[in-house]
């Protein structure tokens, strides 16, 4: 299982590198952009372009941190982009080696990820999805070190936002010294990029978030309310419902963090993070082979069926229907869980029944 599993991972990813052309490395490009700009002194962000996503290379919407980090990445030249895109390769398969689940739960998941589109795709656009597939595998696997939560939390902000969302599970499950340590590393980290990019690259980059929450009619966008907008609503219905579809998210994490145990909670906080935010892109879905492990560990092995709906929309992108299979996956997703938090907490109530009684005789 362990060869044939990552012999078919080799032989997928060699098959969509080996025809990627022009589009290897994609997004990648537009890291490289922001960092070259800030090796010449440039500014970093161009808003007039980066709002239309979709207008790689030459965009850039992360954090100004993770553009001074690549930075020592152009010494590789023009062999950069086929190198980043391994790499990432090397980070989901070091995240699937940290997963705490059965060696055998692993392989499956490498496996699926062989015939997931939105890992392939990831990797061939050069992503920063199997990265934070990385910082939340290693969050799972080491819960209950504050060291690491709290550091993959700062640097999985510093990369792309969403991560954020550890910190207030953390806090939500009485880790206070992981979020501690997440706002100091992130702290320094951010004064340190600040000496470089100067402070008002940051707040550009808060400016470029709420303008890039705002654009449902971007090309590529799985959100909800991108979806409406493509089935014909109007933008102030589409935009109701991008608002709703996050208050549902919020509102499972919440209930999550209130009912739910540590780690089912964590599956909660890793797909609410995709979903509050706007724009989703199918190769998000990445993250779900995080609490499909974690089902697949329990017995529901019928969770694989999450990250291979995936291709639906590859099939089918420019119709509403098809599209709209992304985000009602990860809603799907966070429905499951929330489920088996009903069941996690019905057990704990069956058990501690008998106990009450036996204390009462």
């Amino acid at each position: 299982m362990p060869v044939g599993s990552l012999a078919l991972l080799a032989g997928m990813l060699a098959l969509v590198l080996g025809s990627a052309g022009q589009t290897l490395g994609y997004d990648y490009h537009c890291y490289e952009g922001a960092a070259q700009a800030l090796r010449d002194g440039k500014p970093i962000y161009d808003v007039a372009f980066s709002v239309n996503v979709g207008t790689c290379p030459g965009t850039y919407t992360y954090p100004p941190a993770f553009a001074s980090a690549l930075v020592p990445w152009l010494f590789f030249g023009g062999a950069a982009a086929a190198l980043w895109c391994l790499a990432m390769a090397a980070c989901f398969l070091l995240g699937v080696a940290l997963l705490p689940v059965r060696r055998d739960v692993s392989w499956l998941i490498v496996i699926v990820a062989a015939l997931d589109w939105p890992l392939l795709y990831a990797v061939k656009l050069g992503q920063v999805e199997p990265l934070l597939f990385l910082g939340f595998a290693a969050a799972w696997r080491w819960m209950d070190r504050a060291d690491v939560v709290g550091s993959v939390t700062a640097i999985g902000t510093l990369v792309k936002v969403q991560p954020v969302l550890l910190a207030v599970w953390a806090i939500a499950t009485g880790r206070f010294r992981a979020a501690v340590v997440a706002a100091v590393v992130a702290v320094a980290l951010a004064g340190a990029t600040t000496l470089v990019t100067g402070v008002g690259a940051w707040g550009t980059y808060v400016g470029l978030l709420r303008d890039l929450g705002g654009q449902l009619s971007t090309p590529h966008n799985f959100a909800p309310g991108a979806i409406a907008h493509m089935a014909g609503a109007s933008d102030a219905l589409a935009a109701t419902i991008q608002l709703a579809s996050a208050a549902v998210a919020v509102a499972a994490l919440l209930v999550a963090l209130r009912y739910a145990g540590p780690e089912l909670s964590l599956m909660v906080t890793i797909v609410a993070s995709q979903l509050i935010s706007s724009p989703l892109r199918d190769h998000y879905a990445v993250l779900l082979l995080l609490p499909t492990a974690w089902l697949v560990e329990r017995g529901r092995k019928w969770a694989v069926v999450f990250p291979l709906v995936g291709w639906v929309a590859l099939f089918g992108a420019d119709a509403w229907l098809p599209a709209a299979s992304v985000s009602i996956t990860f809603f799907a997703c966070l429905a499951v869980l929330l489920w088996e938090a009903r069941l996690e907490r019905c057990a704990a109530r069956s058990a501690a029944t008998p106990a009450a009684h036996a204390a009462g005789t």
